[in-house]
């Protein structure tokens, strides 16, 4: 049986530690995945790295939607290869219970790492290979397709905290808490806002 909720970890696991390494390969210094960290860095920021002498924040995103081939997206042993339905998915709640907001309210992110990744690969296999040195883990990992988007957070957090009511909210699982997200038609995104970069894939580039 798969284990969405450990999933949505490990999902996270994967996007933090590819977007790293694409920091790294893009010649940006002292890049450090900080997830977990808000006391020192601020809430809902995962990676920090400098670039002309300022630290930057970044909020990964990984977003598993994002598949082409029906045979696989049938495959429930593929936990992380889904039906491409071209949305965002933004958090607006972070816990169901609280009611504590999302990090798409509270993150002090300055770019949003939205990255689009579907893996041909079962939740145990991913699992192990998390805990494997980079060499293993970035030769073995199965990355069937993805997709890199850099969206600027303060824009897009003030268009979401006006638009985000407009949208279904959809329950998700994350970890142990359950949490709500709004599903957002990426042509929605796009036709509001500038300054957001389509990088395209990048695992393959930083595999090497």
């Amino acid at each position: 049986m798969i284990n969405q909720a450990a999933g949505a970890v490990l999902l996270q696991q994967v996007a933090e530690r590819v977007i790293c390494r694409y920091l790294e390969k893009a010649g940006h210094d002292n890049v450090m995945i900080v997830s977990g960290k808000a006391d020192t860095v601020g809430p809902g920021v995962d990676i920090i790295y400098k670039y002309a002498g300022t630290t930057e924040k970044v909020k990964v995103k990984p977003d598993a939607y994002f598949g082409t081939d029906p045979g696989k997206v049938r495959d429930r042993s593929l936990p992380f290869y889904r039906s491409d339905v071209g949305h965002y998915a933004f958090e607006a709640v972070a816990n169901a219970a609280t009611r504590e907001p999302g990090w798409m309210f509270q993150s002090s992110a300055d770019h949003l790492y939205y990255y689009y990744v579907v893996l041909g690969q079962s939740e145990a296999e991913v699992r192990a290979l998390v805990a494997e040195p980079n060499e293993v883990f970035f030769s073995e990992l199965q990355v069937e397709r993805d997709e890199l988007r850099i969206l600027p957070m303060r824009a897009t957090q003030d268009w979401f905290e006006e638009h985000f009511q407009e949208y279904t909210p959809r329950p998700v699982t994350v970890g142990e808490r359950s949490a709500w997200y709004r599903l957002i038609p990426r042509s929605d995104i796009h036709g509001a806002l500038g300054g957001i970069k389509n990088v395209g894939p990048v695992f393959d580039s930083v595999r090497g």
